[in-house]
This record gives structure tokens, C-alpha cells and sequence, in this order.
């Protein structure tokens, strides 16, 4: 160190650490998109985080047949029902594996028009004058382009050679019902070694930066094996983090309520990170399932309050005119009804006061788990909302001296953090503690440090009741001057 004399300064880095903001609810939806209408087609089997509907539709396309194109159902209730963002979309179909050819396909020409309503990939159309052949010239004879409603349009172009009566196209489309449940659980490629469907969950923060909240797969839910995915999914995210997964009961065999207590436990939806929805809601005569329109519910729900999860989802508005059945058979539930499953932990929607909302409190752990960090959704979403802040703030604090300026620091932080939530209403209360009970002096020579946190989200008020008793007393004042 050079010779000094005189007054110096220098400085440390603040004891106290702002805490990180993440983001509560992410959605990820793992499904199915028209990426043959894509005009900046995403590749299969990669996560796009998209943060509005244009930037979506660009991505993977749109149609509003939410049957083949699950992921279509998210982009029309998260960015234009409930005007939320951001969302990363999965989409597992993979045009190169799901997909069918056609030849010689007869098209009738009308008005030099001719509409192929096939799902068909561009680059692969041939069309020709005649059954035995003659190909026609793109852009000499015909020009040929998607229209909104994702059919084909070939319009004959002045001076060219198509005929005016009918012609033959050869194509390949894509195949959505090629998709199998196990695309949508994915794996990871024995080639490449590249993730696949929910094993994707894995590359979303190291991509964005961005904690998973909510994992949904309309449309796929419902088969046991992809629900029984997405609940292992939930857990020990990249090694840490913790979020919720939506599932859905399906809706053609279980077309009563009485029957969907019966299918949750025998089909094992159970769990405290698991939430289940039935059946259907409309809105307009296009269907949506529950578990898509509950997380545009959280993600709401969460705006309006910091993005903290502390609110309950249930008593807040769908975006919906019915409720309905996968045969589109209306649903009316009285709120007996509506209570019922709520007490087997399914969420449903109920039409009582208020119009359509989504109703019901807890998770499918209730109610075999009466344990209320588990079987509570605001609780539930707070416990793992409060431990991925803390991941994310301390991470830095990685590999740092163990020493009393480390533990002061990471408690007093925590503690000021805590203290404002409480302060806010999003707690009762909480706390850090290092303890020593807790922290034996060979794991400190070790280098592993342990802090105990106490927190107290607010349960959902889900039950208010009124005392009503006659007071005769009153009577009194029918003789009060």
C-alpha cells in the first residue's frame, strides 16, 4: 500500500439490501399454437415471454378454434378479456412430426377464387391446372395467402394460366390432434439433449429472469398424467423456487357436480400447489376453462395490489355469460351447490350476486390437508411468493463471509421488508430469526447458515355470518317524548 498522510475516506455496502420484486403470478402455458399463421414463427418447444396480443399472435398465430389451438385460448382471455402481461407460452406443436399430406386436393373456382380450409403450410402448396398435372407459377398464375379465419386463398392473377373452373393442390398441413398428452409432458430430446413441454418450465427464469407463478395447460389438464406433471413441476423450480399449477376436471365425464369429488380423489388431484376448476365458462358461445381465466383472475387480482398475492382469488369477476359443460350444456349451480365443491377444494363459477365469478378459496389438498398454509390459495401463493423474494434478494449474499455482518444484514432486511407488508395488510405479521437452536457449529464451520422465518398471511374471509335478535327494548321508544 502506497505512503499517506492525511484524512481519507471510504465506503461499504449498505447493511440493509432492497428487496427484489418478482413477479407473483407468471404465467406459463404449455399447449398447442398456429404456428403455420405465425408471420415470426417461434420454434417449437421454446418458451416466448410475450407481453402483449400482437406480439403473441406474431409469434405463434392465432385462430379461434381453441380446441386444436389450446395456447390461442390464453392469448384471448390474458391479453383481451383481462388485459394482463406478461405470459410465456410452450407451444409443443411441432410441424415437422405433426402434420398430413395431401395430393391432387379438387378446389372449386369461383369468381377466380379458389379456398382450400385446410391447415396448410405454404411453403409445401403445388397447385396445378389438372388432375394429371400442369403446375401452376406462385405469382405469375395465382398468389396464394392465409385469411383470417386461417383457410388458404388462391386468387388467380390476370394473364396467367389458371383455370377458371377448378384446380388440384398438393400440401402438407399441420395436424393438431396428432399431439399426444405426452408432447405436452415433454422431456428432454435423447439427441439434442433440448427440453421439451413442462420439463421447459426449467429454462424460464435462466431465460427472462422471471420467477414461474402459474403453470396452466387448458385443453390438458385434465389427463392425470399431465396434471401429475405439472404438480411435480411446482416444486424446487431450477433447485429453489416454488409456484402453483392450474388443472382442469374434464367436463364430459364428469357433467355433474356430485361427480367431481369422486374423479379429483380417484384420478389423484390432490395437492396443496394444485388447484382444480369445473366445469366450463362461455363467454359470447366460445369456451374457456376455468384454469385459463383463473390466472387472469390472479394476475389481477395481484395488480391491484402490489403484486402481492395476499388477495384470494374467489369472489372475483370471470369474463364469462355461463357456465357450461364440453357439450356446451348450461350449468346452473346454487351457491349450496357451488359451496359443496368448494369444500372438496375445486374452484368453480358461480352467477349469485354480482354476475359470474369465479368461486372458491382452496387448493386440492382440502380436505384430506387441514393444515392452512396448504389448503388456503392466498396463503399457499404467499408462502412461495415471500420464499422466491428471499431467493432472489439474498442470492448475491452467495459465498460471502459468514460472519455477524452477513447474518445482521440478510435479518435486518428481511425484517424492515416483513414490516412493511405487515404494515401494508399483506401480513398479520412476520419475522426473521437466526437461531441457534437451529445452527449448529459444525454446519456454521461448514459454511451453511439457517434463518427462520415466521409469517402470518390473512385467511380469506370466506365465511360472514349475522346474529339477528328481536329487542323488545325498542319498544320503549314508542313513548319517548
Amino acid at each position: 500500500m502506497a505512503y499517506r498522510h492525511g484524512i481519507y475516506g471510504s465506503e461499504l455496502a449498505t447493511s440493509l439490501v432492497p428487496m427484489t420484486e418478482t413477479e407473483a403470478g407468471l404465467v406459463v402455458a404449455v399447449g398447442t399454437a398456429p404456428v403455420h399463421l405465425a408471420s415470426g414463427e417461434a420454434a417449437v418447444n421454446r418458451p416466448v415471454l410475450c407481453y402483449d396480443y400482437k406480439e403473441a399472435v406474431a409469434a405463434l398465430g392465432y385462430s379461434d378454434d381453441f380446441g386444436k389451438f389450446t395456447l390461442c385460448e390464453v392469448m384471448k382471455s390474458h391479453f383481451a378479456l383481462f388485459n394482463m402481461a406478461p405470459v410465456v407460452f410452450v407451444n409443443v406443436l411441432d410441424k415437422a412430426r405433426h402434420k398430413k399430406t395431401e395430393r391432387k386436393k379438387k378446389l372449386i373456382v369461383a369468381d377466380g377464387v379458389a379456398v382450400a380450409e385446410d391447415m396448410i403450410l405454404l411453403d409445401t402448396l403445388t397447385v396445378f391446372r389438372s388432375e394429371t398435372g400442369g403446375t401452376l407459377v406462385k405469382d405469375v398464375d395465382y398468389t396464394a395467402a392465409h385469411d383470417d379465419d386461417g383457410n388458404v386463398v388462391i386468387t388467380a392473377l390476370e394473364g396467367g394460366g389458371m383455370p377458371s373452373d377448378a384446380v388440384y393442390i398438393d400440401f402438407t398441413a399441420v395436424d393438431p390432434s396428432a399431439v399426444t398428452a405426452s408432447d405436452i409432458v415433454g422431456g428432454v430430446d435423447l439427441d439434442t439433449g433440448d427440453l421439451e413441454g413442462l420439463e421447459l418450465i426449467e429454462e424460464i427464469y435462466p431465460r427472462f429472469g422471471l420467477v414461474p407463478g402459474i403453470i396452466i395447460a387448458p385443453g390438458w389438464s385434465h389427463d392425470t398424467t399431465v396434471a401429475a406433471v405439472m404438480k411435480a413441476k411446482t416444486t424446487n423450480i431450477n433447485g429453489h423456487f416454488s409456484a402453483i399449477a392450474i388443472a382442469d376436471l374434464p367436463t364430459g365425464t364428469v357433467n355433474t357436480y356430485t361427480k367431481a369429488s369422486e374423479w379429483k380423489n380417484r384420478n389423484n388431484f390432490v395437492d396443496s400447489r394444485l388447484l382444480a376448476t369445473w366445469p366450463l365458462v362461455s363467454l359470447g358461445g366460445q369456451k374457456y376453462h376455468i384454469s385459463t381465466q383463473l390466472a387472469g383472475i390472479m394476475n389481477k387480482t395481484d395488480a391491484q395490489h402490489s403484486d402481492i398475492p395476499y388477495y384470494s382469488p374467489s369472489n372475483k369477476n370471470l369474463q364469462a355469460d355461463s357456465a357450461v359443460l364440453e357439450d356446451g350444456k348450461e350449468v346452473f349451480l346454487s351457491s349450496a351447490q357451488a359451496a359443496y365443491l368448494n369444500g372438496q377444494g375445486i374452484v368453480t363459477a358461480l352467477n349469485f350476486i354480482g354476475g359470474w365469478k369465479a368461486w372458491g378459496n382452496r387448493t386440492t389438498a382440502y380436505p384430506s390437508n387441514t393444515d392452512v398454509k396448504d389448503n388456503f390459495i392466498s396463503i399457499r401463493r404467499m408462502f412461495h411468493w415471500v420464499l422466491n423474494t428471499l431467493i432472489t434478494t439474498f442470492w448475491s449474499k452467495i459465498d460471502d463471509p459468514t460472519n455477524k455482518r452477513l447474518i445482521e444484514s440478510v435479518v435486518d432486511s428481511a425484517n424492515i421488508w416483513l414490516n412493511g407488508l405487515t404494515a401494508a395488510g399483506a401480513l398479520l405479521g412476520g419475522r426473521v430469526e437466526f437461531r441457534n437452536d437451529e445452527n449448529p457449529q459444525t454446519d456454521l464451520m461448514d459454511g451453511k447458515i439457517k434463518f427462520h422465518v415466521y409469517t402470518t398471511p390473512p385467511s380469506p374471509a370466506r365465511e360472514i355470518e349475522f346474529v339477528q335478535e328481536y329487542d323488545p327494548a325498542y319498544i320503549a321508544t314508542l313513548f319517548a317524548a
